[in-house]
């Protein structure tokens, strides 16, 4: 696998994992205040890119539960 295939499946799975970020807070979101489930599953990424803000709101923090 060369690098350019590496740094892409990275940004891909980084990608991945905010947007499972930002879903599961706006499921747990939509069961607090009783809205219908289908908002829940919304996603609005524009040209599949992540807002600079999204990306550092919804991005994996280094710090760790022990």
């Amino acid at each position: 696998m060369s690098i350019q295939e590496k740094s892409r499946a990275l940004m891909v799975r980084q990608h991945q994992q905010v947007k499972n970020r930002q879903q599961s807070m706006l499921m747990r979101a939509t069961q607090e205040l009783g809205l219908p489930q289908e908002l829940c599953h919304y996603w609005n990424p524009i040209q599949g890119k992540i807002d600079p803000t999204t990306q550092t709101l919804y991005s994996s923090s280094h710090a760790s539960m022990s």
